[in-house]
């Protein structure tokens, strides 16, 4: 059965690890008559958590997809992990919804995990709402908890519900909506009671803030309201749909997931008020890599991406993905400009967790799965035919904080590793795998070492082999400070037959940092022939490549051919190419040779009573600080560090926190390295050298 795009709500729910995201969806199902109980992290039965790591872990690993029905709305949720570790997965889920569902700890507020994913919201302007959990236990706030928000956030947090009581004394929420309360029943579901006398004040003062910022929704609220003084249940969800698709307010609900409470009304608010897909704009890349926006519409001609890929050992390759223009059937013919093919999907399927439910189609706006597509992968975009010349754009990636070089026992235990490490990296686009030519390193990297420890146990359990690792070398580069004066080099070779004679005379100059290399052909007089030219080049790239000072490539250089020599009978390209090699290595001796290192650009994310702890360590790195900003209890610091500075920075920052930091990083720039530690590098690449001559 097809459902109408206006009827669909797509949510990522997420928040910091541990604050209940998995239970919320147990109870969502239970709710929604999915389950006949709602289960528990710790019982390891839950829908969403339903891989062994996650089982034996008690945490999220993976983003989970669960649909169910609530009162004639088609829901489709996904669970995502609250660990910095896994961000991908919430990455990912933010492109596929239109809305987000933040969960915050009543005793805690914002954490480390809550700031930055807020942020990643607010990259893609999400509209979203927050859940404020856990108010059945100790030290849990409501008052205190949206206070905190608001003095990190800054927001306009409006509450639709409020804590009816808190800590030992909470018993269910009032609906400020419906002016309602609900108390919970632990095992099983809310029922309906009157508002405790105790009560009335703070609910009458609640719900008018909560009627004013409803009414400007629209003009004609504000006139209403103006008129009569109050609005209806009706006009309240309307002009809150319309602040939240703005996003202007972020509702705010609350409740404890482990025992039931506030589900109802957080359910039915999704149903009124959440953002639906229809009309929502995607962001495309046309075939001249011009980008505009395409609208979800069901009555456009048929096209979808893929935002999640999965292996499953029994229904193989599962590939996640979101209609957004048209109808996707079973016998749909779907097409993937980027390889050029065509297939039809077969079956669809919603899920439920790790259970598939086939459907009959699935319209604009909507999500299910796909299984053994040979077209589909994470970013592919479909479309109805090859006259659609578009791709939808891909999703942006964090740069990996944590790298190991790997290797293994035997060439067949590496041909296995390398398989395996392959299909993870299709899966997730956070791992990263590479060769680096210059450090001869197999290179693994990822979103810290919880991430990349658990790749390595996987395949290691799974293959039966053993994976060694070690701290990644560090790509330097070589440049030169100074002008050569001209240089020059003759190539000469006798042997029976013809000989070799080449002679070039150059100038080199540094560039800007980043310009990497240029070349001019300055010889007059035709003392060069022109076919030498490309050899002449060909030698000046080798040179730069095997480096001057301890054999790391050059960069920013610009070369001057400036005059040369050929012999009728004995000069060639490769004669010309071994000349400009040696021209190259007389002028590197007199253009002030130095070594460049890599830096990062490092954001840490603290707690306030760990800043002077971080900022005494960046220093000792070598660290510029660039700023910081504190976000209450939380602080950010901006800092550009050098590479070999942070190959272990994972864990270390672990433990400088106890646990709770957290950073990100990616490259910027590269900066002399002078001193000892530039006589370090170089002696430890001379030696590595000898030995493997040796």
């Amino acid at each position: 059965m097809s459902v109408n795009t206006k009827d669909i709500r797509n949510v990522a729910i997420i928040g910091h690890n541990g604050t209940g995201k998995t239970n919320l969806i147990e109870q969502m199902l239970y709710y929604a008559g999915v389950l006949s109980r709602a289960e528990t992290v710790d019982s390891g039965k839950t829908v969403s958590d339903y891989t062994d790591e996650e089982i034996q872990r008690k945490m999220s690993v993976h983003s989970a997809l669960a649909s169910f029905q609530w009162d004639g709305k088609q829901i489709n949720v996904l669970d995502t992990p609250g660990t910095g570790d896994f961000i991908g997965e919430a990455i990912s889920s933010f492109r596929a919804t239109e809305a987000a569902l933040m969960l915050v700890d009543g005793r805690e507020g914002a954490q480390i995990e809550t700031i930055k994913l807020w942020r990643r919201l607010d990259e893609r302007n999400k509209p979203r709402a927050v859940f404020i959990n856990k108010m059945d236990k100790e030290r849990a706030s409501f008052r205190h908890t949206i206070d905190s928000l608001v003095e990190e956030f800054g927001a306009h947090f409006v509450p639709v519900v409020m804590a009816l009581g808190e800590a030992e004394e909470f018993c269910g929420v009032i609906n400020l909506i419906e002016n309602q309360a609900y108390e919970y029943h632990e095992g099983g579901k809310e029922t309906p009671m009157p508002i405790p006398e105790k009560y009335a004040a703070v609910v009458e003062d609640f719900r008018a803030r909560l009627i004013e910022n409803a009414a400007e929704g629209t003009d004609e609220l504000i006139e209403k309201y103006f008129e009569e003084g109050t609005l209806e249940p009706d006009d309240i969800r309307h002009g809150l749909a319309v602040g939240m698709r703005t996003n202007r307010v972020v509702p705010v609900f609350c409740g404890a997931t482990d025992k039931g409470a506030g589900i109802t009304s957080l359910l039915n608010f999704i149903k009124n008020n959440f953002p639906w897909p229809l009309g929502i704009e995607e962001y495309i890349i046309g075939h001249d890599g011009e980008e505009t926006t395409l609208q979800i519409d069901p009555d456009k001609p048929f096209s979808a991406y893929c935002f999640k890929t999965t292996i499953d050992q029994f229904s193989g390759k599962m590939s996640f993905i979101k209609v957004v223009t048209g109808v996707l059937t079973p016998d749909t013919d779907i097409y993937n400009n980027e390889i050029g093919k065509k297939a039809k999907p077969g079956k669809l399927y919603r899920a439920i967790g790790k259970k598939l439910v086939e459907v009959d189609s699935l319209t604009a706006g909507d999500i299910g799965i796909i299984t053994k597509c040979d077209i589909a992968y994470t970013n592919a975009t479909f479309v109805a035919g090859p006259e659609y010349k578009r791709r939808f754009r891909p999703l942006k990636m964090p740069q990996p904080v944590y790298q190991l070089a790997i290797s293994a026992e035997d060439k067949k235990s590496e041909d296995k590793m390398n398989d395996a490490l392959h299909r993870i990296a299709e899966e997730d686009l956070t791992f990263q795998m590479s060769y680096n030519n210059e450090t001869k390193e197999s290179i693994i990297g990822g979103m810290g070492e919880l991430h990349i420890g658990m790749i390595l146990d996987k395949v290691q359990e799974k293959q039966k082999i053993k994976i060694n690792t070690r701290i990644p070398k560090i790509a330097y580069r070589e440049t030169i400070t100074k002008d050569s004066g001209l240089s020059e080099y003759t190539h000469k070779k006798q042997t029976g037959g013809h000989g070799q004679f080449g002679r070039v005379v150059i100038d080199i100059k540094p560039t800007e940092r980043g310009e990497y290399y240029t070349f001019e052909n300055a010889v007059k007089g035709g003392n060069v022939s022109k076919g030498y030219i490309p050899g002449i080049e060909k030698g000046i790239h080798e040179a730069m490549e095997e480096g001057y000072l301890a054999g790391y490539p050059l960069v920013d250089i610009a070369v001057t051919l400036v005059d040369g020599k050929e012999h009728p009978v004995d000069s060639s390209e490769m004669a010309f190419k071994m000349a400009a090699k040696g021209a190259m290595q007389v002028a590197l001796g007199k253009a002030g040779c130095v070594l460049l290192e890599p830096f990062m650009k490092l954001e840490v994310f603290v707690e306030n009573e760990y800043l002077g702890a971080i900022l005494s360590d960046l220093s000792s790195k070598r660290g510029r600080v660039l700023g910081q900003e504190e976000k209450g209890h939380v602080v950010s610091v901006k800092a550009e560090v050098p590479m070999a500075e942070l190959r272990n920075y994972a864990i270390e920052l672990k433990s400088m926190t106890s646990g709770t930091g957290s950073f990100e990083l990616e490259f910027d720039h590269y900066e002399e390295l002078h001193g000892k530690l530039a006589e370090d590098v170089i002696a430890e690449s001379k030696k590595a050298k000898e030995q493997a001559e040796g």
